[in-house]
């Protein structure tokens, strides 16, 4: 059900509180550009950084605003309590699946991750897609842990990082990735930057950090990739190259809090202190290679 293009839209703060209007603006454009589905609460929707309340806003707030798009709610947080009650909040407030990485300032064994998994799978029973986000967590998902988790009842999907490689080098992984979970589950990677050779690959997902604030851009770059416009994907992907190397070297989140202050579609600074934006020759060169794909 979540397969397509999954949009990743800031949470932007306005004087240190969840700037609502602003979230509801970030998401209905990304509904209305034709995206597969809308995750917020995720590592560019801030969520760890959202006391219970401000999560319960934000997902209560997206269900207005996405229509008939499918939206997940980010749930991680240190403790296993808080994660089942945003997971119960964000069934209540109107997600239609889960999206959740172990989070721990004390270093996880796979067995500690998996009981996380099955304790949610039990007690919240949405569509759940679990991820690997290793620079922000330290959890590195090995194949016996993805196959693991992926095995418990409710998974719809599994979120991997994407890595550099041609169609058949991608194919190949997303081969393997595929005897490690049950046929229903999809397999999706992040990373914008290899989102369309993954596509190409025949990956279900690309869960996307850029789509979450220039969907249109993100929705033509996916249908280039899946109907072999090998002359677009090449044209957006030089376009957006600028961008790419900024998202890898300063993180997702800057990068959509630049263009989206840049664009008007947030008053700034937006993110959640300690967190700063860009740089401003990093800020220049994302918005100026946003403005040349678009010219594609």
């Amino acid at each position: 059900m979540f397969a397509g293009v999954s949009a990743f839209p800031l949470t932007p703060l306005r004087d240190d509180r969840v700037d609502e209007d602003a979230l509801g603006r970030l998401v209905a454009g990304a509904a209305g550009a034709g995206v597969d589905s809308v995750c917020v609460l995720g590592s560019t929707g801030v969520g760890p950084y959202l006391a219970r309340e401000e999560r319960h806003a934000v997902v209560a707030r997206a269900a207005k605003e996405v229509g008939d798009v499918p939206l997940l709610a980010g749930v991680s947080a240190l403790r296993t309590s808080d994660v089942l009650a945003h997971a119960q909040d964000a069934a209540e407030a109107g997600a239609a699946g889960l999206l959740l990485v172990p989070v721990s300032y004390q270093p996880l064994t796979d067995d500690e991750v998996v009981d996380l998994y099955a304790e949610v799978t039990d007690r919240v029973p949405l569509p759940l897609v679990p991820y690997e986000n290793r620079r922000t967590t330290s959890v590195a998902f090995s194949d016996d842990l993805l196959a693991r988790v992926a095995a418990l009842p409710h998974v719809a999907s599994v979120k991997v990082p994407g890595a550099p490689g041609d169609v058949a080098a991608v194919s190949a992984r997303l081969a393997h990735l595929r005897t490690l979970v049950p046929a229903q589950v999809g397999v999706g990677f992040s990373g914008d930057a290899y989102a369309a050779t993954a596509l190409a690959a025949g990956a279900d997902t690309w869960w996307s950090v850029l789509a979450g604030v220039v969907p249109a851009t993100a929705v033509r770059l996916a249908h280039a990739a899946r109907t072999g416009d090998h002359a677009t994907v090449d044209a957006l992907t030089a376009a957006l190259r600028p961008a790419f190397d900024v998202l890898a070297a300063q993180g997702g989140v800057r990068v959509a809090a630049a263009l989206a202050e840049r664009r008007g579609l947030v008053q700034g600074p937006c993110l959640p202190r300690p967190v700063q934006g860009l740089p401003a020759s990093d800020r220049d060169a994302v918005v100026a290679a946003l403005e040349a794909a678009e010219r594609v």
